[in-house]
Formats: C-alpha cells, structure tokens, sequence
C-alpha cells in the first residue's frame, strides 16, 4: 500500500514482472487507501477479541525443572515449543511455538518470553528454570547471584577504565 520512487529499471525489470508493484494510477492509489483502511479496522477488532487471551497471558509465570550442570547450564534446553504447550496448560489459551518471541532458554534462571499474539499485542511470560530436585526457589537465587556478579564486572570494569584514563593524562 506505500507509494515509492523507483529507478525506471527497477521498478521495468524486477517489481512489475513479479508483481510486486503496480503503477501509481489515480485507481491504484484509491485501490491501496481502501486496503489501507480495510486492514486498520480489521487490526482494531483483532486486537479488541484478543485483549482479553493478552490479560490472561500477560505476568503469566512459568516453571521449568531441568537437568543442569554445576555451572548452571541446562543438558538440553526450554524450547518454544515447550513454552506453548505450558501456556495451553497454564492458561487454556493456544499458542502456536511461531508466535513465541524466545530463545531456547539454556541456563537456570528466571528468563523473560514474549507471545506475539497480534502485530500490537506483546505480553510477557515469565519462565522459572531450576534444577531438578530442587525447589523453584533456587532459580531465583541463581538469578540474583548472576546479577550480582554482572553488577560486580562492570563496577571492575569501570574502576579498569577510570585507572587507564589517569595513566593516560599522566603521561601527556
């Protein structure tokens, strides 16, 4: 539906023999507003049937036992499609492992997953994954203590770069 120049043999060449464009005719031009606005309210009323599954789904929480090492890294991994078909468990509502907004989660933790129900509705799950045998309490520990120590490289960074910056102005 978007008007665009193109060099004459773009548009000659590849766009009006694959049919990927037409020429900007007065009827084109209508013909593409009319789609436009067909398509705009068919999104609203879309988005008004499914704002009720995103409530649903939206702070959703999820918990995962997994196989994991000493490191915390999972044998394996949480897939999209096992995130759906928790969903459907959790909440009755389907959601197709396309629509998922989520890599393969490979470490114990709390991790964030995005359902992309309509081009405007995003909700977030969130996914628990701890250690099997374990209480679902320890991911949240694991998780807290990775951040700790990402806080704590980058405060050690910080102070390496400060300390370089002075050796530098010291020499010049």
């Amino acid at each position: 539906g978007d008007v665009k120049k193109v060099a004459d043999g773009f548009g000659r060449n590849y766009l009006l023999p694959q049919r990927l464009a037409v020429l900007a005719t007065p009827g084109a031009l209508k013909q593409a507003d009319y789609i436009r606005k067909t398509a705009a309210t068919q999104r609203d009323r879309l988005n008004q049937e499914l704002s009720e599954v995103a409530g649903q789904l939206e702070g959703l929480k999820l918990v995962f036992p997994a196989k994991a090492g000493e490191t915390g890294k999972l044998y394996g991994s949480i897939t999209t499609a096992m995130i759906a078909e928790a969903i459907e468990k959790a909440s009755g509502a389907k959601v197709d492992r396309r629509e998922m907004h989520s890599q393969p989660v490979k470490t114990l933790g709390v991790h964030t997953a995005r359902v992309r129900l309509t081009v405007d509705l995003l909700p977030e799950i969130t996914l628990l994954v701890h250690r099997e045998g374990e209480s679902p309490d320890s991911a949240y520990t694991v998780a807290v203590e990775a951040e700790a120590q990402k806080a704590g490289e980058f405060v050690e960074l910080e102070a390496e770069l400060q300390a370089e910056e002075a050796e530098d102005e010291a020499e010049s």
